[in-house]
């Protein structure tokens, strides 16, 4: 507790880490008062429960925005999606992948882009959203025509607000901006479903709340592993002469993450899982084997929806992975700065042993993955409340894990610059990126 009180006045006695500390709090604050703000023409008592499924997810990311008809009620997530589509064209099309090497002019054509796409999605999500999710509910007390056009204008005015406060949380507070915002909706749920799954368990109940508490810790202990897990791949240097200066000769490592693609494969194989109980639906009436697979598909603690979940996910995590990890693009780059791995001859050698050790450490990276998508379907099963459940593993702790993680080396790299001591016994976080420098 002694350490702990002072870090904490260490951490607050920067005055420049402080302000930003602030800053962020500040900018969270008025992320999660606009997720209670109501779209103009609802009633909010007509409103149904939270949805399930992949609306579920995304209620889940917003804090409850999405269920609330709020005009945060898309949130950051088209963001998220036109990201993910200019990440992908920037991989398959040409035009994309030079635009990408041109540097910052380059950069700053793609996030105009982003954001001119993210408009887009806001608008064609809007209109699912409102009239598959608000009007049905009867809970819309205006003229459903007027009510489209200003839901549409609100909306996406909302995701553009939540957008740039978490540009700003990046720029003037502290980690990154965008995921701080989808890690605090998810974080507001957890005290109630605390409270909720207490309830549910009454006092004679206690004994099995504190073990589902301890098996808990134990989880998130373990996805903490297998987010920060790296394989250090070796990196010598070759001397250099310059001025009658020696450079170079250093080992270093190029840190590859067990996990490299994060959360990525659970969110892919996630908005693919209604398909099947979707298809099934059209025949329902006509066959049994339809009926039998849209009851199967629609209960995601099924074996048969899990054991599909799992293996989507092991096949989007080899994809991804393979999409955002090049090694001909590091081999590159370790030969033009005159580095070699030791034994491995420069160019195309090193690319192979690296793609090499990128699919050896990828399949159990993505089996663990698999593993903790399916935990809160377990402990469903083994008895635990639903809401409480979903902190057990998937989209949910993998996001608080990275983010809370990031941040942690962030603050850590403010005390030690001020030589401070750091926030471990040992001075730094684990796998700290400041410990390595990457070819």
């Amino acid at each position: 507790m002694k350490k702990f009180i002072s870090t904490v006045k260490n951490i607050f006695s920067i005055e420049d880490l402080r302000v930003r500390i602030m800053n962020t709090i500040g900018f969270l604050i008025i992320f999660r008062l606009g997720s209670f703000i109501v779209l103009p023409g609802v009633d909010p008592s007509r409103l149904g429960e939270a949805p399930e499924g992949i609306f579920g997810l995304i209620d889940t990311f917003l804090g409850g925005a999405f269920s609330n008809a709020s005009i945060f009620g898309l949130g950051i997530m088209p963001y998220i999606s036109a990201s993910i589509v200019l990440q992908l064209l920037t991989v398959g099309v040409p035009y994309f992948q030079k635009m990408q090497k041109e540097g910052e002019s380059g950069r700053k054509r793609i996030n105009q882009i982003t954001r001119v796409l993210t408009i887009l999605i806001t608008v064609a999500q809007g209109i699912g959203y409102v009239s598959a999710t608000i009007m049905p509910t009867g809970a819309v007390m205006v003229d459903p025509v007027l009510f489209m056009f200003s839901s549409l204008v609100l909306l996406s005015a909302g995701t553009m607000f939540c957008m740039w406060l978490g540009e700003k949380i990046t720029e003037k507070g502290i980690g990154n901006g965008i995921s701080m915002l989808i890690m605090i909706g998810i974080i507001s749920r957890f005290p109630g479903a605390i409270i909720a799954e207490g309830l549910e368990k009454g006092t004679s109940g206690m004994l099995l709340l504190i073990i589902e508490a301890a098996v808990l810790f134990f989880v998130v202990v373990g996805v903490i592993a297998l987010t920060e897990a790296t394989r250090r791949i070796p990196v010598q240097y070759a001397k250099q002469v310059v001025g009658g200066k020696v450079y170079g000769g250093q080992r270093q490592y190029i840190p590859i993450k067990v996990n490299a693609s994060g959360v990525m494969p659970i969110i892919f194989a996630q908005s693919l899982m209604f398909v099947p109980a979707l298809i099934a639906q059209i025949w329902a009436s006509e066959n049994d084997i339809a009926n039998y697979i849209g009851a199967t598909f629609s209960d995601f603690t099924s074996w048969q929806y899990n054991l599909l979940f799992a293996l989507m996910i092991i096949l989007f995590t080899f994809f991804y992975t393979a999409i955002t990890v090049n090694p001909e693009q590091i081999a590159e780059d370790m030969k033009r700065n005159g580095g070699f791995v030791p034994g491995i001859k420069p160019g195309a050698p090193t690319s192979e042993f690296i793609d090499g050790i990128i699919s050896k450490i990828t399949l159990p990276g993505s089996i663990l993955l698999a593993a903790v998508a399916i935990l809160p379907a377990l402990a469903i099963i083994s008895g635990v409340g639903g809401e409480f459940a979903q902190f057990y593993g998937g989209t949910s702790l993998l996001i608080m894990v990275g983010v809370i993680m990031d941040t942690l080396r962030q603050i850590e790299s403010y005390l030690l610059m001020r030589h401070y001591e750091g926030m471990m016994k040992s001075g730094n976080v684990k796998n700290n990126p400041s410990n390595y420098q990457v070819a």
